[in-house]
């Protein structure tokens, strides 16, 4: 008898043409490192007397699917996750092409994602998923990767892919070594890690059905919110975080092939921090900012991916 095992596991994904319906074709081949996508259904305990002191059979509660799903930053890969942020790109040039993305879509496309393990087989095809959350960070060394929060209507089980042949993608893997911040245009210095998280903030409609599955899920107010540890050798952050200023931030991965992913936060707000001097190492400083619109650029970040991908 086979047994699941992670490393024969598969994914699948598709953008929706009727939420919550998967599509017949158009499947992609997704690289990931682990993934928390799934379905759950709780029992409720019941609660009438006068059977005894053995309680009565539970009855099933509402279905909630959701999950984490970790992925490479890669430069082809993660545009699909970036499309599900912020919604279709704008594009140009001729290959290499470049695809744009921006924040404060009023909708947002949703997806089909099946996770396969072959060897049992199980194929599990999740429908309406929606991208709540998505979070990475930036630091000297170690694997890149993305955290993606998905909200998802249902899920179906099957012993058979219902994927068909999914298209294979190049996998070009960004590394932190390949990573760079700049500050208004300038080179920020003395930075020891970032975290950069990206939010929808969706709302499940939660109506009622006889199949116990949300009706969707639609983005609310937008959040960008990160953080920033620096060593302390200037007043520079600490005194926009005094004055209350925005400055612009870019956090951006280029590859030696050209391929490249540029993130820009339009008006960053820095809070004052907490200077502490806790021992005769060098002192660092943690910047847990926040950002908002750009009242000049009209949005609050835009997302840059360069690739031989001509069309998301």
């Amino acid at each position: 008898m086979a047994r699941a095992q992670g490393a024969r596991a598969l994914m699948a994904l598709a953008f929706e043409t009727t939420y919550g319906t998967p599509p017949a074709s158009g499947f992609t081949r997704m690289p990931f490192a682990s993934t928390s996508l799934g379905a759950e259904q709780p029992l409720l305990n019941s609660e009438l007397l006068g059977y005894g002191r053995d309680p009565l059979a539970p009855i099933k509660d509402a279905v909630t699917a959701d999950g984490d799903v970790v992925v490479p930053l890669d430069a082809e890969a993660f545009g699909f996750w970036l499309k599900a942020a912020f919604g279709a790109p704008t594009t140009s040039g001729t290959g290499p092409w470049t695809h744009e993305f921006q924040s404060g879509a009023w909708t947002l496309p949703s997806m089909s994602i099946e996770t396969g393990m072959p060897e049992v087989p199980r194929y599990a095809m999740y429908s309406g998923c929606a991208l709540d959350q998505i979070t990475w960070q930036m630091q000297r060394s170690g694997l890149l990767t993305a955290t993606a929060r998905l909200v998802a209507q249902g899920e179906t089980v099957g012993t058979t892919t219902s994927a068909g042949t999914p298209a294979a993608l190049e996998l070009k893997r960004f590394g932190h070594f390949n990573g760079a911040i700049t500050r208004n245009g300038t080179a920020l210095g003395n930075v020891v890690s970032a975290d950069i998280t990206y939010a929808n903030n969706l709302d499940r409609i939660e109506t009622i059905r006889n199949d116990g599955r949300i009706d969707g899920a639609d983005p609310s107010i937008a959040a960008l919110t990160g953080s920033i540890e620096v060593r302390f050798a200037d007043s520079t952050l600490v005194t926009q975080a005094i004055n209350g200023d925005p400055c612009e931030l870019e956090f951006g991965y280029a590859l030696p092939s050209g391929e490249s992913f540029t993130f820009t936060v339009h008006a960053v707000y820095l809070p004052r921090p907490r200077i502490e001097i806790s021992g005769p190492q060098g002192v660092q400083a943690t910047f847990d900012w926040q950002a908002a619109r750009d009242s000049v650029v009209g949005r609050m970040c835009t997302a840059t991916l360069v690739n031989d991908v001509e069309t998301y």
